[in-house]
């Protein structure tokens, strides 16, 4: 099922918090909304849900005209990052409660062949009978997710699913995520605020802010190609430096960077702490002086300061043997300019 969002608007009492989004979603694609707090991703994926409904634009699931049909009629499944599980009811209760209550009517056991099935898909087999209190946080989101697909939707919504839980448990619900997507081949839409989430999941990413789209592309496209300094920013930690621009050239402290496309003025170019090498050859870099040298399991991340005053961190590998109060030159390997 593909999934259309047209020039959608939604407006609150005080502020507008989606401004003219335009989307197009393609049968079985995994896309993740991805955006700080207030950039609208949420509000995007309650109106696709049927929870709030827009106004102004269209919603269009396929050829059908889906931006005024209640929730109930639309054919979603949505998993809550708070799992919002029935706490009374059993594992198995709360997978086969949409099913019981939905318009079409099966058996009952019917329902139990299928809660038994789904409890394999998400690989908890054998606890059925448990209560939600009595499973881990991982394996409660696990039945809010067999608890969607019971009802057999047309499409997946995912609010921040993983957002409760500790950082392994993520890494390890992401892939298992990204499986049973491919084995199911459901359209996805997901919201995050966690930039290596939607990277590792998503076939597509759709960054948002203060209500629009910025930028949309593969994982590939939106890491290697950001389309400006708040998509670079975003997406991992950035290093900034004050560049001045002339005649198509960026000038740095006493470097000089091609500034094609850009007009004369003031730019910032960015870089990232991986795209850095030290240096003591004064024509590959800027100027810094290490202020201090932190250890990590598998490289050390260094902080420096350059002559401008600038705190510029980037990292190296556990032989590094420089160390505090030493001067040299960041060689920037990737360096991307922007204006405003």
């Amino acid at each position: 099922m593909n999934i259309r969002l047209d020039t959608v608007v939604k407006t609150f009492e005080t502020f507008r918090a989606v401004h003219g989004v335009s989307l197009d979603i393609k049968s079985g694609e995994l896309v993740a909304l991805l955006g700080p707090s207030g950039s609208g991703k949420t509000t995007i994926l309650r109106m696709v849900a049927g929870l709030e409904f827009a106004d102004g634009g269209q919603i269009h699931f396929g050829e059908e005209n889906a931006t005024d049909i209640p929730v109930r009629d639309r054919g979603v499944g949505f998993v809550f990052q708070h799992y919002a599980l029935f706490p009374h009811m059993t594992v198995a209760e709360n997978i086969a409660f949409g099913m019981k209550v939905s318009k079409v009517k099966r058996s009952t056991a019917d329902i139990d062949k299928r809660v038994d099935e789904l409890l394999a898909l998400v690989q908890l087999a054998g606890l059925g009978e448990r209560f939600p209190g009595q499973i881990s946080g991982g394996q409660r989101q696990r039945v809010a997710l067999a608890r969607a697909l019971a009802v057999d939707p047309r499409v997946l919504l995912l609010d921040e699913p993983f957002g409760a839980l500790d950082a392994n448990v993520r890494r390890d619900l992401r892939r298992w995520l990204r499986s049973i997507h491919d084995e199911l081949g459901i359209t996805t839409l997901f919201v995050t605020h966690d930039q290596e989430e939607a990277l590792d999941l998503a076939d597509r990413v759709v960054i948002l802010d203060k209500g629009k789209i910025v930028q949309q592309g593969t994982p590939e496209e939106v890491c290697r190609q950001p389309a400006n300094a708040f998509v670079m920013r975003f997406l991992g930690d950035t290093n900034a430096l004050k560049a001045t621009v002339a005649a198509g050239k960026a000038k740095v402290d006493a470097m000089v960077y091609a500034a094609d496309g850009l007009h004369d003025g003031p730019a910032e170019l960015l870089f990232r702490p991986t795209d850095v090498e030290w240096s003591n050859d004064p024509s590959k870099g800027v100027g810094a002086t290490i202020l201090r040298v932190l250890d990590r399991p598998g490289s050390k991340r260094v902080l420096s300061r350059t002559t401008d005053g600038t705190v510029i961190e980037f990292d190296v590998a556990p032989e590094f043997s420089a160390t505090m109060g030493q001067s040299g030159f960041i060689e920037i390997l990737r360096p991307r300019l922007f204006q405003d």
